[in-house]
């Protein structure tokens, strides 16, 4: 595979700087512009930005700014993220339902490509797959009106745990435009087999993730998720495989994202952070990269 065969976007962390989720503060000390001038000068073609920071960025620049900013500096893929308990009831789905009218408003004037959505980490409660199916497929059908799909970002610490759990929940709404964000970090860290995700239907496929892990778990799972991510091709995972696997799968996205949440890397400079994991990933679809492996 060529380099040339696959446009990358940066998700909101990678650029994001010294914030990470669940923080005190998670919108980032980087303005926007910064962000994705920095993501021009690196190669990048798009750019994921989750809600605060996307509300405190038409703060400072209007709508209009916003949507001028991305135009500017070529980030043609834009994704939102993350929404969770859009499945549950009682006050936490209110508040989920407020940010859902808020990500299809704000998706629709800056020409969302996919909303990432996502289990609580924090519900201990036995996934209700009946539920989560019902409510998916009403989303699916909500964020439809804007044009965008809908990806389920399965995580081995939440509800949705793995490629399975998410594919029965995706099958089972049967919405044209939902299905799975599939991550590399949580496919390694749930143990699962490449070959389990070339074996992921193509349409069920809405997005992608690329990173690495670290050879050990660095505390709990949600805490090596959140501080202990790897550049691609510099962990214990196989990232060629992944790649490989997706190709195998018939994934035809125009572009894969990269989500590199690294307390390592978040403090860097910008322009540093920018250029290391656009290197690191595109050199995964590389004619050389292929043969190596």
């Amino acid at each position: 595979m060529s380099t040339k065969e696959k446009e990358l976007l940066a998700a909101y962390w990678t650029l994001a700087g010294d914030v990470y989720p669940c923080a005190p503060n998670e919108i980032s000390p980087f303005p926007l512009r910064d962000r994705c001038e920095a993501a021009m000068r690196a190669g990048w073609s798009g750019v994921g930005l989750i809600l605060d920071d996307l509300e405190y960025s038409i703060e400072k620049y209007g709508l209009a700014g916003v949507k001028s900013i991305l135009e500017d500096t070529g980030m043609k893929y834009f994704e939102l993220e993350i929404l969770m308990d859009w499945y549950m009831v009682g006050e936490a789905r209110a508040k989920s339902d407020d940010c859902r009218s808020r990500f299809i408003e704000l998706g629709a004037e800056l020409g969302m490509r996919n909303l990432k959505i996502g289990a609580n980490p924090f519900d201990k409660n036995p996934a209700d797959f009946a539920r989560m199916t019902d409510d998916f497929a009403k989303l699916c059908q909500d964020v439809a009106t804007v044009g965008a799909t809908v990806a389920i970002e399965f995580m081995p610490f939440s509800p949705i745990r793995n490629v399975a759990e998410a594919l029965k929940v995706a099958e089972g709404a049967n919405q044209p435009n939902g299905g799975l964000m599939v991550d590399h970090w949580h496919v390694a860290r749930a143990g699962t087999p490449y070959s389990e995700v070339a074996r992921i239907p193509a349409r069920y496929i809405k997005g992608v993730e690329l990173d690495d892990v670290g050879a050990q778990v660095k505390g709990s799972l949600f805490d090596d998720s959140t501080f202990n991510r790897q550049l691609c091709g510099e962990g214990a995972g196989d990232c060629r495989a992944f790649v490989d696997a997706l190709d195998q799968a018939g994934c035809t996205l125009p572009y894969y994202g990269v989500e590199l949440i690294s307390e390592v890397h978040r403090k860097f400079p910008l322009d540093e952070m920018a250029k290391r994991a656009y290197d690191t990933t595109i050199a995964q679809f590389s004619e050389k990269s292929a043969t190596a492996a």
